[in-house]
């Protein structure tokens, strides 16, 4: 093939390579997140496939499985939080704000100075002023809410159909893709098992935590179920994690008089969960299932994909927990397998 040719061909490469994106790009995102998640759960799925000797058999009892622990228990939290938004008692709010605005707390010596600002802000605490911040935020909710839940029917589809032609994608990409075989199956490789890690990290926050914090929940007459789902997925925001779930609940019964409940809530969140479940039991737990399952021994820096978690999570919000370290992943494997060019 002449120079030429080739300059035309790779400019019609480019433009039809724009305008596909531009066709797809309303479901873009939701295609990137079932090929992740295909990939983080790659392992799996190919066990199914080889018990059940059938790939589309393999792959529904792998998408359904996917369904049923990642996005069943998002569309039963939206459904229960909407129907508590239809029947909720502004009482409720007019307890917490009396309780806090009687609240004559002194702060350190050390932070004497901020004093006066703790009491000014504590004194514009009022029925109207939470109810004004609240009601932006519950419409903006509700229309996330409806966008999430058709994300999520999208990916699950995605998801399927990714699965069930996984190899046949696989082998066409590494024919098209002007790189040497073994570089490819290097960066798919490093993908996979930072992707095993990161998935199998999440869900193994999110069903200990949320599971340990439904029970002291259903414990003081709360919706247990519903407490743990939405503290299993708070849990993976770094930082500040499921204090986003006690707190609240530790001040509202601070609001109703229920001073060791209050206290109780917090201390069970704080060392029983974020302390001994979090720091000891979690680890242990995902290296058994990884070494007896999945057998994925990713080298990578745990401070690392904690970063590529936040930054994911700051720029794309929700998926970014998934974006966040696969980028990250493809981007130093890309300078690996350079560096190696270069060598």
């Amino acid at each position: 093939m002449h120079q030429k040719d080739k300059n035309f061909l790779t400019l019609m490469t480019l433009l039809t390579a724009v305008l596909v994106v531009y066709l797809y790009k309303p479901f873009l995102l939701t295609i990137i997140i079932a090929i992740l998640l295909s990939i983080a759960t790659y392992s799996a799925t190919k066990k199914l496939i080889e018990l059940t000797k059938s790939k589309i058999v393999g792959s529904l009892i792998s998408t359904f499985l996917m369904s049923i622990l990642f996005f069943m228990p998002i569309i039963y939290s939206v459904n229960t939080l909407l129907q508590y938004a239809n029947h909720f008692d502004a009482g409720y709010i007019e307890k917490i704000s009396t309780y806090l605005t009687n609240l004559h707390y002194k702060l350190p010596d050390t932070l004497s100075y901020f004093q006066s600002y703790f009491d000014n802000f504590i004194s514009k605490i009022n029925v109207e002023n939470i109810s004004s911040f609240i009601l932006p935020y519950a419409t903006q909710f509700g229309k996330m809410s409806a966008g999430f839940l058709k994300d999520m029917f999208l990916i699950v589809i995605f998801f399927f159909f990714i699965n069930l032609y996984a190899e046949e994608l696989v082998r066409y990409f590494k024919t098209v893709l002007p790189m040497q075989k073994d570089e490819v199956d290097e960066i798919f490789t490093q993908i996979t098992d930072v992707m095993n890690v990161v998935f199998y990290s999440i869900l193994t926050t999110a069903i200990l935590e949320g599971f340990l914090f439904g029970i002291i929940g259903k414990v003081y007459g709360y919706n247990g179920l519903l407490l743990g789902i939405l503290y299993g997925f708070s849990s993976l925001i770094p930082v500040v994690g499921g204090a986003i779930m006690w707190l609240p609940i530790s001040l509202y019964e601070l609001a109703l008089g229920h001073t060791k409940e209050a206290l109780f809530f917090a201390a069970y969140s704080v060392i029983v969960i974020s302390i001994i479940a979090d720091t000891f039991i979690k680890p242990m737990i995902i290296k058994y299932i990884n070494e007896k399952f999945f057998n994925t021994n990713a080298g990578i820096n745990e401070l690392l994909v904690f970063l590529s978690i936040l930054a994911g999570l700051s720029t794309f919000g929700f998926w970014g927990m998934v974006l966040g370290p696969a980028i990250t992943t493809l981007f130093i494997s890309i300078l690996s397998v350079y560096k190696k060019m270069e060598d």
